[in-house]
């Protein structure tokens, strides 16, 4: 599918884009969501992405665009876009909607009131504690285990070795593990 995409983008760039943005935008917002933790932001820099993509492959040849890995290259630019709106330290409106309510409104196929309530709590609380994450481990965890990009990819979105994103993935997990472990304690019995 990747090199369909590919040479879609290399015939006729706005057929190919559009189907790009069909193809990805999905995952480029899923992204963006799970690192900013607001709706409105990961739709701003959602949109900022594309941009950004399309004005690049408006000075790409035909070739370079055929050789494009879009899912990454695209996730690359994402994370630039995320990187240099926190570094600017722009403070744009946020959403009345929080983390909490955005995640609760996400489709869950589970039965039963009290079970979905249950889940929504935990996705709410792993976003939030995703929050907390430093940069670098906080991308490549969400790149890895919310996008699904393989390790390579991500190396190459990231721009350093495999080994290198393998350890930002696994001081991700065992730092959102302590996150969520203080976040809710073991109950101790008291002994009367």
């Amino acid at each position: 599918m990747a090199e369909q995409l590919t040479e879609r983008l290399a015939v006729d760039l706005d057929d190919g884009f559009t189907e790009l943005v069909r193809v990805h935008a999905t995952a480029v917002r899923a992204f963006l969501f799970r690192v900013t933790g607001s709706a409105a932001e990961a739709d701003d820099l959602g949109q900022d992405t594309f941009l950004r993509a399309y004005t690049a492959l408006r000075g790409y040849s035909p070739a370079r665009r055929r050789a494009l890995r879009p899912r990454a290259w695209l996730m690359t630019i994402a994370a630039n876009v995320w990187r240099n709106h926190v570094r600017a330290g722009v403070r744009r409106p946020v959403s009345a909607t929080t983390v909490e309510d955005a995640c609760q409104a996400w489709p869950d196929d589970r039965p039963g009131p009290e079970e979905r309530a249950y889940h929504a709590e935990d996705r709410g609380r792993l976003v939030s504690a995703l929050t907390e994450l430093p940069e670098n481990p906080r991308v490549a965890v969400v790149l890895r285990h919310v996008v699904g990009l393989s390790y390579g990819e991500i190396a190459e979105a990231q721009g350093c070795p495999v080994g290198t994103v393998k350890a930002q993935v696994s001081r991700g997990i065992g730092s959102l593990r302590q996150l969520l472990e203080a976040e809710d304690p073991p109950t101790r019995e008291v002994l009367s």
